[in-house]
This record gives C-alpha cells, sequence and structure tokens, in this order.
C-alpha cells in the first residue's frame, strides 16, 4: 500500500509520485512512565532546567544544576536573549486529536483515561499543559471509517446534519480535556466535503461542486455552531486538509482559486452573518508550494475574511515558506499544522529533527502555534481507514491501559509546558550547532529551548541583560530553560 505520508513528500504540483523506499527505524526501548518532577536544585538556582537525551538517560527530567548568571567569562559560544526585540504572540502547543486518538483514549478505564488527561493537558507545574487540538471536521484518515456530518445524497438544506459520529468518543474526550484545561484553543480541518457534494462521488479526491458551495459553507457553520452547543469552541477552521493531495481517504481537492472563491463568495459572507468569529486559515498543506496561500491572500475580496495560512512539513522548505508568507502579508498568521513521525519511531533521529524543524524552525519563522501528528494510536498504529495511514505514530501509544511515549511526546512537552499563550517569542542569537527559540511569557518568564545539532557535546552560555550561565548539552539532546 502506498503510504500516504510519503505522497504527500512528493511535489503535488506536478501531480507525479517519484519513486522512493523507505527504511524502517530501529525501535526504541519504551518510556512507561509520566514525567516526574525532580527534586529541586541543593541550592537557589536562577534557571530551571529540563533536559531530553536521546540516549535516553534523561527524558523530559527538570535537572539539579545550579544555574545562576554572573560575570564569569569563557570562550563558549554564547546566546543572548533580547526581550527589547518582540515578534509573533503564540496561540499554543500541541497535537491531532483524530477520531481514532479518541478511540484509544476512550478504551481506556476511567482512572487510567483522567491521568492521562491531566498528565497531558493540566496547566499547573507537574504536567505537559497542551494548549493547542486539531481535530477533523468528519472524518480523517485516522478514524475506523469514512463519514461526514451529513451523508443523506442531496440534502441541500443540510436537514440530516448531526455531530452523531463524533458523539461516542471525539467529543467525550474533548469535554473532559476542557474540564482540565477550559482554555486551551481547538481548530478543525475537514478531510473531504460529503462525497455527494463532490465531483466524484468517492472518498478519494474529486473537487466540490460548485452547485454545493453555499450548503458546504452552511455545513461549517451548523459544525461551529453545534460544537458551540457542546461547550466546545472551534477557534480556526481551515477550509482543506492538503487540497492539493487526492489520494488519501478521505481527500479532496481544492486549487487555491477555487478556495479563494468559496471564502469570499460562501463561507466568509456565511461566518459573518451567523455571527460566528471563527477564524478561517487559508491553505493547509506543504510548504514547497508557497504559491497557493499567497494567491488566496493575494485576492481582495477573500483576504478580509481570512486570519492566515497553515502548513505541514512533508516537502520543501518549511522556514522559507513561512517566512515568505509572512513577509508579503505580516498582519496575516502563518501557523503549523502537521507533522508526523513514522512508525515504530526512533528517539534518536525524530526527536531533534522535529525540534529543529517545528519547536524551533517554525517559530522563528513566525509560526503562532506548532502541532504534531498525532495525539495518539493504538499497539498496531489504528485506527485508520482502510486507505489511511498505517505506520502514523502517535506521540503516545496505548495498549489497553498501557501508554507508551513516543518521540513527539517530548517535542511538544519541551515547549507546551513553559511557553503558554500569549507569550511573545523574543531575540536570539542562533550560534552554530545550537538552534534555539525563546519567549517572554504572560507571567513574565523567560523561556529557552535549545538543541545541539553537532556530534559531540556541547558547552554554551546563556546571556541576559548582560550577565552570563554556562550550561552544556551532549549530541541531539534538548534543554528547555526558564528564569
Amino acid at each position: 500500500m502506498l503510504n500516504r505520508k510519503f505522497l504527500m513528500a512528493v511535489s503535488l504540483s506536478a501531480m507525479t509520485l517519484a519513486a522512493a523506499s523507505c527504511s524502517k527505524k530501529k525501535e526504541d526501548t519504551p518510556d512507561p512512565q509520566p514525567p516526574v518532577v525532580n527534586p529541586q536544585p541543593t541550592s537557589p538556582s536562577q534557571v530551571a532546567f529540563w533536559l531530553t537525551n536521546t540516549d535516553r538517560t534523561a527524558l523530559f527530567r527538570k535537572q539539579t544544576n545550579v544555574l545562576n548568571f554572573g560575570t564569569a567569562t569563557n570562550s563558549y559560544p554564547t546566546i543572548n536573549v533580547d526581550t527589547t526585540r518582540t515578534y509573533q504572540t503564540m496561540d499554543g502547543f500541541g497535537y491531532t486529536l483524530t477520531g481514532g486518538s479518541a478511540t484509544v483514549i476512550s478504551r481506556m478505564s476511567a482512572t487510567s483515561r483522567a491521568d492521562l488527561l491531566r498528565e497531558l493537558f493540566a496547566t499547573d507545574s507537574t504536567w505537559l499543559g497542551v494548549s493547542y487540538l486539531r481535530v477533523s471536521i468528519g472524518a480523517s484518515d485516522l478514524d475506523d471509517r469514512v463519514f461526514s456530518y451529513d451523508d443523506a445524497a442531496g440534502d441541500v438544506g443540510l436537514a440530516q446534519f448531526s455531530l452523531a459520529p463524533d458523539r461516542t468518543a471525539l467529543i467525550p474526550v474533548l469535554k473532559q480535556i476542557l474540564a482540565i484545561n477550559p482554555s486551551i484553543k481547538i481548530m478543525g480541518s475537514p478531510w473531504s466535503a460529503p462525497l455527494w457534494m463532490k465531483t466524484n462521488n468517492n472518498a478519494k479526491g474529486g473537487s466540490l461542486q460548485t452547485q454545493y458551495y453555499d450548503a458546504y459553507a452552511r455545513y461549517f457553520v451548523k459544525y461551529v455552531q453545534q460544537m458551540a452547543a457542546e461547550g466546545i469552541t472551534i477557534d480556526a477552521v481551515t477550509l482543506q486538509n492538503e487540497p492539493l493531495n487526492p489520494y488519501n481517504e478521505p481527500s479532496m481537492l481544492m486549487s487555491a482559486a477555487e478556495q479563494a472563491n468559496f471564502i469570499k463568495n460562501n463561507i466568509g459572507p456565511a461566518f459573518a452573518a451567523a455571527g460566528i468569529s471563527t477564524k478561517i486559515i487559508a491553505y493547509d498543506h506543504n510548504p514547497d508550494q508557497p504559491g497557493y496561500p499567497l494567491a488566496v491572500l493575494g485576492d481582495a475580496a477573500a483576504r478580509p475574511y481570512v486570519e492566515g495560512s497553515a502548513f505541514h512539513n512533508y516537502g520543501g522548505s518549511l522556514a522559507n515558506a513561512l517566512a515568505q508568507v509572512h513577509n508579503a502579508y505580516p498582519n496575516k498568521g502563518v501557523y503549523f499544522t502537521e507533522f508526523w513521525t513514522q512508525a515504530p519511531g526512533n528517539l534518536l533521529t525524530d526527536f531533534p529533527n522535529h525540534v529543529r524543524e517545528l519547536e524551533i524552525g517554525a517559530p522563528r519563522n513566525w509560526a503562532k502555534n506548532v502541532l504534531e501528528w498525532n495525539l495518539a494510536s493504538d499497539q498496531n498504529y489504528g485506527p485508520h481507514t482502510a486507505g489511511g495511514c498505517t505506520d502514523c505514530l502517535g506521540a503516545v501509544t496505548i495498549s489497553g491501559n498501557s501508554v507508551t511515549r513516543n518521540p513527539a511526546y517530548y517535542t511538544v512537552a519541551h515547549s507546551s509546558k513553559f511557553v503558554r499563550p500569549g507569550s511573545v517569542r523574543i531575540d536570539t542569537d542562533a550560534p552554530n550547532n545550537l538552534p534555539n527559540v525563546a519567549y517572554r511569557t504572560p507571567s513574565g518568564k523567560k523561556v529557552l529551548v535549545v538543541l545541539n545539532t553537532s556530534t559531540s557535546p556541547q558547552q554554551f552560555n546563556i546571556q541576559f541583560k548582560g550577565k552570563t550561565v554556562a550550561s552544556a548539552l551532549a549530541a541531539g539532546s534538548v534543554g528547555t530553560y526558564v528564569w
């Protein structure tokens, strides 16, 4: 079976597939334990230091190092943190909560499920504080079947519209999450319109028929309104997951011109008429086609309805695309909404790669959020549709009540725990082999995430207001520093 994510990595502008082979990674020894708060340093420390080593000697653990700013000098490279130069305000860090993720979580015992959700979403000092989720509008390929909220062919009035398919798992799990973290932001993304609205009446590919543009806009309105009636606020929607990818199950093609027309003539006016403040975000696909969001934003009639553009990371240069779109439209947001980990996962390679590209690279190039694909899967990398992704590794693997924490768990943790929504990115130097990103939180804390990309241990300084503190990271390791 052709792998869904491999297909997306190929430039879809040419609509051709390149031949390639993917080798499986060596499976890691799982981390079966949730995070713990390590003992405090034996003497006062101005800087708290959380560490993950790819050799698993530390897995998102608070260190007891005493780190205090001072005037000592050395020859180490220096990361200067400057709070006077500010950039974008962050909306949050998290995952896609697929229908499959919700299903495996819902099958846990009540106690185990509550423990896991508290570990992931609670915002006190012990837990990860995940602050942003993406959900599918209708089925994604990581649901156990294809469905929409209105599968009654020809129901233009949407009399049969119902969130019933999500009431078994997704909505109950979301309500539990909201009880833990009421302020979490939620983005909705469709993988396809109802099949009867499409040119091919098929789950894969096809396009939205123009005669159903108005009905589909009202479909979004009903979705936002009925989720709100459940107590679930949809902060933003993208209009089509991977609009240049016809190979997934489900999927739907939507060109930039079609999306701009749908926005300015249908969904934008429909949201305005219904008094819906949910953000409309364009694109939601790979950085190899920045012309797509630029074309949508370049449409003067569509642009007022569009809050920004969303990107995945399966082809092209993410940093370049984000910066290009931001520079062209600096008043519009850019978002990072998806990157997968291929099963069985490998902390040695997956963890530093994702931190470099996503947790550091995307925010340094104006992304307001960072989301990994996806939150949870079972021990067989399911559920998924018949043509869906067969080797997408969740941030956690759930087998019964047993939880294994995988690379994406740690990549998100290094930001989500400390960089609360409303944090502002601040300026830092980027010495060789030490990519990093820093923030000032709403409470005034400074947060610095640093990766050592070299093949040997690296000593370095953190400089703030003319004083420095020295630290070190092993090859491939990540540290989050908070003061």
